[in-house]
């Protein structure tokens, strides 16, 4: 202990040791101490020793400190000290001490966050990160070193929890890969780093966002664990506490990790739109009227958030998902509040372009979200639509570069795919609809086509070029396009003053002797006469324009000429390629001759493939968005490059082809023609009949439910006739026990009085309003038979129709249902009968009823009798209108079994699978009725059982009471309540 308080506090008794022996003993000390504590304020000296005794610390005492956090795990306070010197010898400082001292106002890599520094600094540097990876390799070449770490993150405690973060941090950042291999594979390593955004010290809570920044970092594995771990939930929660982007650091911090999540992941691109968390996104772009005085990290804030919005919509995810995402932020009013953002005052110049930017892929290739963005007006007086505001700005020379980019990003974004959009331009720039009152997007792409700023002839070429793309109508429409040159010279077309512009440079103005320029200006002839026979003929109808094109070709001129020239080449091969021969003077034949004599092929084809060949050209063609570093290097479009790739060849082997190749490319042409439309015509025929197919297949099921509903119901009317029937039996049994007692006991009983004779009146008249009643129901019941009878017509022709399709599917669906209508209408006359019977029993009751009311001498009697008449008659009634009604659906039952059985004699092919199916039936049959035989002999035999039993409880003494006894009884017990009542 004296040794160690007399390293610490540097006691000069004696010769001083140096820095590494001093670090030996104190490893010497932490290897064979017995007291913890002698072990901890060696692991204290150590700590302390770190920084400035980096390497000596790192290669003699790393082993050791390995092995303290393997051992002394239940004293917090020496694995905090461990912690802390291997975060010292594994990190970094002077990258660390920028890290912390930097204000971060936009996001930055690692690598750019270091200032300007000497050379002997950058090499000390470097020195520094060089044994940083060398430590860092010495610890996880144990993967068991990395999983000890993750298990200690466990601890609640703040002094093991928070240096255990920073150390896992310092690792990924110095091996990355290595170390997300061994979380991912360790068990629950993910999760227990995720509990760290849960911790209550914010401290804890925010390194453990910059560890998870590091860990995500190109591991898509890695990315779907943490956001199935509820990783969206719980960084959205913490963007709203900290207060969206007025927020600090810390919200820097959850969107780098947000995005690092959701970027080229197309699993948690969708689960973050399914997780509906894209509608909570919204909130963050709500700003006031005054935005002036903006802090730096709020920018950085709003930036990083909109790139999020990027992300979510970036034309590099597949179609399906840009698209529904884009639906999801038109609904939940995220794109009207990034609209607000472009039109409002005060808005920082950064925030407004990556704004632009970001409208533009929410509305890219998305009909509804361009319908509304057209719809967007800017706050002036008068209004003006968003999209002439933003032309201004692209076309005004004195506007950043960036913000141009952007606007000409965002109106190529607005005409993609959306041949509305591209109508409207285009139709500013019609006479007939030309106002001279207010600027047009026409009159400002117009403006700046021939404008003394190259840069805004390229842009408005370009933006003039994408109204054009992949739409021959408005091709056509732009060829009728007048301007007027000058006072007292007749208007020229719009394509004429292109063609004037790079032909004749020595009489007008020489605008386009820029290269810019004339790129511009080129593309946009390229793609305004590609596919489209008649504005070729409009080109080539101006004599000077061949001659132009071969000479430029044809000379040898400097290396910025050489792109010229290829796109010369380009557009004469367009005219050779979409030229239908309609001028004379330059036919296919005669322009390939030409440029034989003139150019040679070899020479045109090399210069035609130098285009493809440019720098600029490979970076255009990487993604949509125009990114230039500068102006001057601003020469491709990226729908241009899709369009050089698709000519090139064609046109090489046009300039190649004899006529006579051409003649037979040509018939090939037209009988692929022809056979496409054969082709198509098979495929309309098939799919009316696939609709067809449907609709009779809805029918057939329609007629099975309705078929269903008529058996439920008759089902229904059987027993509520067999509960009547048994209802009537009873008492027609009391009526006729009391009709014989008086008649055998009184001769002068069965006289009925004048009230009697007055109720059997009025019960007449009942039952006859009863029976209008039926015959009214009748009425009803024959026109909706009529009408049944119209549908089923009807439904018979369709079945006939689709025959042939369905085959012998329909006709076994028939056969069944034919069977059981068969089955119910054999029910219901077997019912018929019963209630016929019913009928004739209460005809007899009513006869007998009418000749008791002749008697002349009253009873008491007799008046029971006819009250128990009356009632019986009315529940006669009742039971005959049921009856009746029963009829009338069995009678419609029978006509859809007629319509039924037209049906069936039109599937006669079917016959032998139906006999097949009839033969099954009937063996089904017979094994239930030899189910049945076999129940009835179980059930006797039961009986006999039964029988047996009683036999030997009566034998045993026991009182066993007969069905014959139970029956007895029951007559003996009726006797005595006749005798009680008389």
């Amino acid at each position: 202990m004296n040794f160690l308080r007399g390293v610490i506090a540097g006691q000069a008794a004696g010769p001083q040791p140096s820095g590494a022996e001093t670090i030996q003993k104190l490893c010497d000390r932490v290897a064979s101490s017995t007291l913890l504590e002698d072990r901890r304020d060696a692991v204290r000296a150590l700590k302390s020793l770190s920084k400035k005794y980096r390497m000596e610390v790192g290669t003699q005492a790393m082993d050791h400190l390995i092995n303290i956090l393997q051992t002394d795990r239940s004293d917090s306070e020496i694995l905090g000290y461990a912690l802390d010197t291997l975060y010292n010898i594994i990190c970094n400082d002077e990258e660390e001490e920028q890290d912390e001292s930097e204000d971060a106002v936009t996001p930055l890599p690692v690598s750019g966050k270091h200032k300007n520094v000497s050379a002997p600094d950058e090499n000390a540097q470097k020195q520094a990160d060089d044994l940083g990876a060398q430590f860092t390799d010495t610890f996880i070449q144990e993967p068991e070193h990395v999983t000890l770490l993750l298990s200690l993150l466990e601890e609640f405690d703040f002094h093991v929890r928070w240096p255990g973060v920073k150390l896992l941090t310092a690792l990924l950042k110095n091996q990355c890969t290595q170390v997300q291999g061994v979380i991912l594979v360790s068990p629950m390593g993910v999760s227990r780093l995720m509990d760290l955004l849960a911790d209550s010290r914010e401290v804890i809570r925010n390194d453990g966002l910059l560890l998870l920044q590091q860990l995500t970092k190109s591991n898509a594995a890695i990315q779907k664990i943490v956001a199935f771990e509820s990783a969206f939930e719980r960084l959205l929660d913490i963007i709203t506490e900290e207060g969206s982007s007025d927020g600090g650091i810390v919200v820097e911090d959850c969107l780098l990790l947000l995005l690092n999540l959701l970027k080229n992941n197309s699993s948690n691109q969708n689960f973050f739109k399914e997780g509906s968390y894209i509608q909570r996104m919204k909130p963050w772009f709500e700003v006031g009227d005054d935005n002036s005085g903006w802090s730096a990290q709020k920018v950085t804030n709003l930036h990083l958030m909109l790139q999020l919005v990027r992300v979510m919509v970036s034309p590099v995810n597949s179609p399906g998902a840009t698209a529904s995402c884009q639906k999801s932020m038109y609904q939940c009013g995220l794109l009207q509040q990034l609209c607000t953002i472009l039109m409002a005052t005060g808005v920082p110049a950064d925030i407004l372009t990556e704004t632009i930017n970001t409208v533009s892929e929410v509305i890219r290739g998305s009909q509804v979200n361009q319908d509304y963005f057209a719809s967007v007006n800017a706050p002036s007086n008068p209004p003006r639509p968003a999209i002439v505001v933003l032309l201004m700005s692209m076309v005004n020379e004195r506007q950043p570069f960036v913000l141009r980019c952007a606007v000409l990003y965002c109106f190529q974004c607005f005409l993609y795919k959306n041949q509305k959009g591209q109508g409207e331009i285009v139709a500013t720039l019609l006479p007939s609809t030309i106002d001279a009152n207010s600027i047009s997007a026409g009159q400002l792409l117009c403006g700046g086509l021939f404008s003394a700023d190259s840069l805004s002839n390229w842009c408005a070429a370009v933006a003039l070029a994408h109204a054009l793309q992949d739409n021959l109508t408005q091709k056509e429409q732009l060829l009728r396009v007048q301007l007027a040159t000058s006072l007292g010279k007749p208007p020229v077309s719009l394509l004429q003053q292109c063609t004037n512009i790079l032909s004749q440079g020595d009489k007008i103005v020489r605008r386009g002797s820029k290269v810019q320029t004339r790129v511009g200006l080129l593309m946009l002839l390229c793609t305004w006469i590609s596919n489209c026979p008649i504005a070729v003929t409009h080109f080539l109808h101006n004599q000077e324009n061949v001659p132009f094109l071969t000479a430029q070709i044809s000379e040898n001129l400097g290396e910025d000429e050489r792109l010229v020239q290829g796109l010369c080449a380009l557009l004469l091969g367009i005219c050779i390629y979409y030229n239908d021969n309609s001028l004379e003077n330059y036919t296919k034949d005669k322009l390939k001759q030409l440029i034989e004599k003139r150019i040679g092929k070899e020479n045109f084809v090399e210069k035609l493939c130098f285009i493809t060949k440019h720098e600029l050209y490979s970076r255009a063609a990487q993604k949509p968005q125009p990114v230039f570093p500068s102006p001057e290097q601003m020469l491709f479009d990226h729908e241009f490059t899709k369009l050089v790739k698709e000519l090139e060849g064609v046109i090489t082997k046009a300039v190649h082809k004899s006529s006579e190749e051409e003649k037979k490319e040509e018939e090939v042409k037209k009988t692929i023609e022809q056979h496409d439309n054969i082709v198509t015509q098979y495929k309309e025929l098939i799919r009316e009949q696939d609709a067809q197919i449907k609709e009779l297949k809805e029918q057939v099921d329609s007629m099975s439910s309705q078929n269903e509903q008529m058996q439920s119901t008759v089902t229904q009317q059987l027993s509520t006739i067999q509960q009547h029937k048994d209802q009537y039996n009873i008492l027609k049994l009391k009526l006729g026990k009391e009709n014989q007692s008086p008649s055998n006991g009184q001769g002068d009983g069965s006289q009925v009085n004048g009230l009697q004779t007055e109720e059997l009146t009025q019960l007449r008249e009942e039952v006859e309003e009863l029976r209008k009643q039926q015959t009214l129901l009748q009425t009803q019941l024959g026109d909706k038979d009529a009408l049944i009878n119209s549908l089923k017509s009807e439904a018979a022709q369709a079945a006939e129709a689709a025959q042939t399709a369905e085959g012998s599917a329909g006709g076994s669906e028939n056969t069944e249902l034919l069977k059981e209508l068969e089955a119910l209408r054999s029910q219901v006359q077997s019912k018929s009968s019963e209630i016929n019977q019913l009928k004739t029993e209460r005809q007899e009751l009513v006869r007998r009823a009418e000749a008791g009311s002749s008697d002349t001498v009253p009873s008491s009697d007799s008046s029971i009798d006819t009250a128990k008449m009356a009632e019986l008659e009315s529940r006669l009634a009742a039971q005959t209108t049921e009856t009746e009604r029963l009829k009338g659906e069995t009678k419609g039952l029978s006509e859809s079994r007629a319509d039924l059985e037209q049906q069936l004699a039109s599937a006669t092919s079917t016959v032998a699978i139906l006999q097949t199916e009839k033969a099954k039936l009937q063996t089904d049959v017979q094994e239930s009725k030899k189910e049945q035989d076999d129940l009835l002999m179980l059930l006797a035999d039961q009986d006999q059982k039964i029988h047996s039993l009683k036999q030997r409880l009566k034998g045993l003494g026991e009182t066993v009471e007969d069905e014959d006894d139970l029956d007895a009884r029951d007559q003996t017990d009726d006797d005595d309540e006749d005798e009680e009542e008389d």
